[in-house]
């Protein structure tokens, strides 16, 4: 029997599947016009070849398919009536996708294209035919290709200018990256021209590039081989010999860093980031060194480095202009969600910053944060939470100088302390926590990494409710995560991206991973503590956790169509706490949770789960929470019109426990049932681009909830029985 889940989902797609499909994608067409509905590419020689190589080279691109050669947004455009200029036929335009329009000379063009492809790739005299289908009024076109011969390396010999050029030259023979038995082809050989000039520069050759390389091959003395010559002129491709002048090799000069002088800062901290040396050869790696870690400081909003060759002697003058930014500033932050039950949540942040706090490159973040769940018509039903949090953060990686990282990137210490304060009408809750340790990136800014040696946190509990109270009493796991409590560890996150820009706007995909782990150095200390009537130990009256804690995230996001305002975003992301020694489950803080504005959008955050559990009539407010989280997440993002844009998304998954508990057959994780306990969700959301920020308001609509086992239906959504949750929130969510 299929889970109720995925009927959940199919459902919906058959319903957007009747909805879109029953419309033509080509009515918007004007007499004469054809839809190019499909490239294809075939290699006839050789099984081995990767079509998509060429691919990329076809002059006109098809429209794209989402699933199954099936897209909806095209559909959705053909809607519209042939009136362009009609409101309506506008709006709709602006969701949908528009049909690509036919250009017979588009292939030949595409056909040139792709045979300089080959070419550069070392397919020499390859043949490409174009076979065109009609289908009604849609075009499939064919490429057949015939790759052309290929040439193997057989010999390599140099020519290069003699003296000292010639000796650094030759001292880099060993790494070169065209190797005798390669397959010649112009590909390789710019990017060896390229790596090679570049270790020319790295050794004192300023000014040297790829365009003083020449090659000449010979093709006539052995069947489908070719002897190539790598050639070094002192004049470039498009120079006469009449223009070549030796090449000379350069020492770092003078280095001279200025600034806006109403800045207050130390110029050591300056002359530390700093890794051109005068009087060294010069070596573009520094400069680039040196760029890259007076960039990272965030003081600047322009780092220039002129170099400058003096006409009399062999030396480069450097010459560092830094050009200041906004020291100190506010962000704003706030979400916002409700449901058909009449909750209300608010959650504002406030944060102001300082890049230059103590005159030194070191940031300070002060932040204020509140969140607020009620409603309106019931004065009992109120959660307040009230939070403010500073953190100071150091250029440099405290008790180690700055000298011993040679890289682009040094790492940053932070320290940071928050107090957070929660009245509930289960209780109220006081939380301090500070923590030590270090960030900072690596693989030119798309590995990033923090790591916190020491973590601490302390966790009172007061005016527990009498029910509340009676509750813990009877439950073992509730009372250990609900209970005044000490908390002391370690965590590391580490996160990689193939785009770190705030708003990409290319398709890229990343992969985020945390660890905490809790009380294992202090488990250490076990036998010199007393311990509670239930024999957890104590420090200093308060019992410590004890834990480990795991999380990974992968996100990927596809960015396709004109000016690239069409993407689909994915995320799936899965989680694990396991308790043990002095705890028999995690503090409620670090359980995992599910529901909110970024993450099951049918639910406001902590309303899900755990597994097919009903709500905890212990809490007033909603506060599932779980051991274990698994998540997927899938939006297609598009334009509608100005500023705005769209979005069609659906989630799936829950929480749930590891524990065996009086709801161990509901909310406990087991892999039997684990189909029937994932909830899932759909819904539409509408985003407002301000560039350098995103509003977002999104419908998030029930689709199946395992705690009832209900799959909504179109009058459940209508009827509003606890069906959807509408959020506010600023950025994209995933």
């Amino acid at each position: 029997m299929m889970p109720k889940t995925s009927y959940a989902i199919l459902c919906a797609l058959v319903a957007a599947v009747a909805l879109t499909s029953s419309c033509s994608t080509t009515r918007v067409l004007e007499d004469g016009q054809y839809r190019l509905a499909r490239n294809r590419v075939e290699i006839s020689n050789d099984r081995k070849f990767n079509p998509k190589e060429v691919e990329k080279y076809i002059q006109q691109k098809a429209n794209t398919y989402l699933l199954f050669g099936w897209n909806p947004f095209l559909n959705v455009y053909n809607w519209s009536g042939k009136d362009a200029e009609k409101f309506s036929n506008k709006l709709i335009r602006k969701i949908g996708v528009a049909p690509v329009v036919y250009e017979p000379s588009q292939v030949d063009a595409s056909i040139e294209n792709i045979k300089r492809h080959l070419e550069y790739l070392g397919y020499y005299n390859s043949e490409v035919e174009s076979e065109v289908k009609v289908d009604k009024r849609n075009v499939d076109v064919t490429y057949t290709v015939t790759l052309g011969d290929r040439y193997k390396i057989g010999r390599i010999d140099f020519s290069v200018p003699p003296g000292q050029f010639e000796e650094d030259f030759y001292a880099d023979t060993a790494n070169i990256s065209v190797k005798v038995g390669d397959y010649l082809s112009e590909s390789l050989l710019e990017q060896e021209t390229e790596r090679s000039a570049s270790w020319m520069r790295r050794n004192g050759w300023f000014g040297f590039t790829k365009n003083y390389y020449a090659f000449e091959a010979d093709t006539l003395a052995k069947r489908d081989t070719a002897d190539l010559q790598m050639i070094v002129r002192e004049y470039t491709r498009n120079q006469t010999p009449d223009n070549a002048k030796p090449f000379r090799k350069y020492s770092f000069g003078n280095i001279d860093i200025t600034w806006d002088r109403d800045l207050k800062f130390n110029e050591r901290v300056l002359r530390d980031m700093n890794t051109i040396i005068p009087g060294e050869p010069y070596d573009e790696q520094e400069v680039n060194t040196t760029y890259s870690r007076l960039s990272a400081l965030k003081l600047f909003s322009g780092v220039n480095i002129a170099l400058n060759p003096r006409d009399t002697a062999d030396i480069v003058d450097c010459d560092i202009s830094l050009t200041r930014s906004r020291m100190q500033g506010f962000k704003v932050n706030l979400e916002g969600s409700t449901n058909s039950n009449g909750l209300v949540g608010v959650s504002p942040q406030l944060t102001y910053y300082h890049k230059n706090i103590f005159h030194g490159g070191q940031w300070l973040n002060l932040g204020f944060m509140g969140n607020f769940q009620f409603k309106s018509n019931d004065r009992n039903i109120r959660s307040d939470e009230f939070g403010v949090s500073g953190s100071v953060s150091f250029p440099e990686f405290l008790g180690l100088p700055n000298t011993l990282f040679t890289g682009p990137n040094i790492p940053r210490t932070e320290i940071n302390a928050s107090y957070t304060y929660q009245d509930r009408p289960e209780y109220t809750r006081n939380m301090i926590s500070t923590s030590f340790g270090y960030t900072g990136s690596l693989s030119r800014g798309r590995f990033f990494y923090h790591f916190y040696p020491v973590q601490a946190k302390v966790v009172r509990l007061t005016h527990l409710d009498p029910g509340f109270f009676n509750t813990l009493s009877g439950n073992p796991f509730m009372r250990d995560a609900y209970q005044n409590h000490f908390d002391l560890g370690s965590s590391v996150m580490a996160y990689y991206t193939t785009c770190a820009d705030l708003n990409p706007k290319v398709s890229y995909q990343y992969i985020r991973v945390q660890v905490d782990a809790s009380g294992n150095v202090v488990s250490l200390f076990n036998g010199s503590m007393r311990t509670d009537k239930y024999g957890t130990r104590l420090i200093w009256g308060t019992p410590y956790s004890q834990y480990l804690r795991s999380e990974v995230t992968l996100g990927k996001t596809i960015v396709a169509g004109k000016n690239s305002n069409h993407s689909i975003a994915m995320r799936v992301m899965a989680g694990l706490g396991h308790a043990y020694g002095n705890s028999v489950t995690m503090p409620f803080e670090k359980q995992f949770y599910s529901g909110g504005a970024n993450s099951m959008r049918g639910w406001q955050a902590r309303a899900l789960g755990p597994g097919k559990a009903k709500a905890d009539s212990s809490f007033v407010i909603p506060s599932q929470t779980g051991d274990v989280k698994f998540e997927a997440n899938l939006e297609y993002r598009f334009p509608m019109f100005w500023k705005f844009f769209g979005a069609i998304f659906m989630d799936v998954g829950n929480v749930w426990t590891m524990n065996e508990t009086e709801m161990e057959g509901e909310s406990r994780f087991h892999f039997s049932n684990f189909s029937s306990s994932v909830a899932s969700n759909w819904g539409l959301g509408l985003r407002v681009d301000l560039n350098f920020l995103i509003l977002r308001l999104d419908l998030g609509i029930k689709a199946y909830d395992p705690s009832t086992d209900t799959i909504y239906r179109v009058s459940d959504w209508l009827a509003g029985k606890d069906a959807f949750a509408l959020h506010f929130g600023v950025g994209y969510p995933f």
